[in-house]
């Protein structure tokens, strides 16, 4: 009796190590969501937050803020190029523009460059691509075996999708419809690892919401932005436009503040991706994949709403180079965690290669967040280098480069010394008081130049590389 009491009690431990051991050796799941122009503080949960210091404190996002409850928000997110393509092409390579090719709206992603796609697939993974890429008109997505996208920007209803390269017409939101093909890619693959790329439309410009948002805050209105008559140094800038195509100026700051409802509809659009987000979260829970699935969501850059006095994105001011950025892993037991360090868009590449099990390669810019995660960020970066290319179709910003710390920011705008800019954000996190001819200032001045230079340095200068058109 003995013997066979010991023979049982053995192979239950071997049992609970078996299993113990395939849980620790499970790969996630990984769905990357992507809105396209939504600001950091477009999110229910942040309005809640700032208090009265909110523009738009009746806007509410249940499932986003379920997001952030039962996971991580990382407080300072940002791009390192605040353009979509760009932006798009860092998330996937975790590299700078200048070194994957993309620093502009009008070219493809290269089929060579660093992928994490490609990596992720030669480790096993399925990979999908769903919803809007950008890429210019770019046909086909390098590294995803799945693909139900669209070329350029879409149209918000009676679109074309191409699935696997055939033709589909939808008849629905677009960004309903992309949710469609994503919780159908959700349910054939459920038995599989797989990273799923979910591209959202909203809020771009035209926007418009489906009918069922479309008398949301109704009778709300936007407070003026704190920092609306601080202008740029360089002059008016991409001036805020109303329905307009971007480069087109108006009268008047439409997107600035008021009851408008073409400024509305900015969070009407959002409100109904908020939707979205929750169809895929009920989903996961319904397939039994949710403890096992990492789920980001994130925007391609932030947009001015009357900030600066400007519409539209680019500049590298907080509103603009500033991205919501949620990230769920129920599996991890971290949950309504805020993070404040600076992460950025290369990191997502390396997290998701981190949390794979592949190994991260050195070409790759950015970092894991698994350390911040585990609470350690004794050997986090302390500052990061932004820079906007010049677009000869857009040429009211102009190009730039500029390095930001916790607390300081400093932007140059090649061979325009005197538009240098200079903010103490720790006092002045708006950036309403150009510090740069300020004599007081001189020595933090020259902290950020050295550190712009060790930028340079250490990731190459995006203007001597071959990829500048200014």
């Amino acid at each position: 009796m003995r013997s066979c009491a010991f023979v049982l009690l053995t192979l239950g431990m071997l049992a609970a190590f078996v299993c113990a051991s395939s849980a620790a050796q499970r790969r996630p799941n990984l769905l990357f969501i992507i809105t396209d122009d939504q600001r950091f503080d477009a999110l229910g949960v942040v309005q809640e937050e700032q208090g009265s210091n909110a523009r738009w404190p009746w806007f509410k996002t249940p499932n986003l803020d379920r997001l952030a409850k039962e996971g991580v928000r990382f407080r300072n997110a940002f791009v390192v190029h605040s353009l979509c393509s760009p932006s798009r092409a860092s998330f996937l390579s975790g590299q700078y523009g200048h070194r994957n090719g993309i620093v502009d709206n009008s070219t493809h992603f290269p089929s060579n460059a660093m992928n994490q796609a490609v990596l992720l697939r030669e480790a096993g993974y399925h990979t999908a691509y769903i919803g809007k890429y950008h890429m210019a008109y770019q046909p086909n997505r390098p590294g995803f075996a799945h693909v139900v996208s669209y070329v350029s920007q879409g149209e918000y209803f009676g679109g074309r999708f191409l699935v696997n390269g055939a033709e589909t017409r939808v008849t629905n939101w677009v960004d309903d419809a992309s949710t469609d093909f994503a919780l159908d890619y959700l349910r054939t693959n459920r038995h599989q690892p797989w990273m799923m790329m979910l591209g959202f439309k909203t809020p771009h410009t035209p926007r418009q919401p489906p009918v069922r948002a479309r008398e949301r805050f109704v009778g709300e209105s936007v407070k003026p932005a704190m920092n609306l008559k601080a202008a740029p140094s360089y002059g008016k800038g991409q001036r805020a436009y109303k329905g307009e195509e971007i480069g087109k100026p108006v009268e008047t700051d439409t997107d600035s503040h008021g009851s408008d409802p073409y400024l509305l509809d900015y969070f009407r659009a959002i409100s109904a991706v908020d939707d979205n987000v929750g169809r895929l979260l009920n989903e996961l829970d319904t397939l039994g994949i949710a403890e096992d699935t990492v789920v980001v969501f994130a925007s391609d850059n932030g947009y001015f709403l009357g900030d600066h006095g400007l519409g539209d994105k680019r500049a590298a001011y907080e509103e603009s180079m500033r991205i919501p950025l949620l990230m769920r892993y129920p599996r991890s037991g971290m949950r309504a965690k805020v993070i404040d360090e600076m992460v950025l868009n290369l990191d997502l590449a390396p997290t998701f290669l981190d949390l794979a099990g592949v190994r991260v390669p050195e070409q790759m810019q950015g970092a894991s967040w698994m350390p911040l995660l585990r609470g350690d960020a004794s050997n986090w970066r302390q500052a990061f280098m932004f820079a906007y290319l010049f677009e000869r179709n857009l040429p009211a910003t102009p190009a730039m480069i500029a390095v930001r710390t916790p607390a300081a920011k400093l932007i140059q705008y090649p061979d325009r010394k005197v538009w240098t800019e200079l903010f103490d954000l720790k006092a002045d996190p708006y950036e309403t008081r150009n510090l740069a001819g300020d004599p007081a200032y001189a020595e933090l001045r020259q902290k950020l130049e050295r550190e712009l230079a060790a930028q340079k340095q250490r990731f190459g200068d995006p203007f001597e590389q071959g990829t500048a058109a200014y």
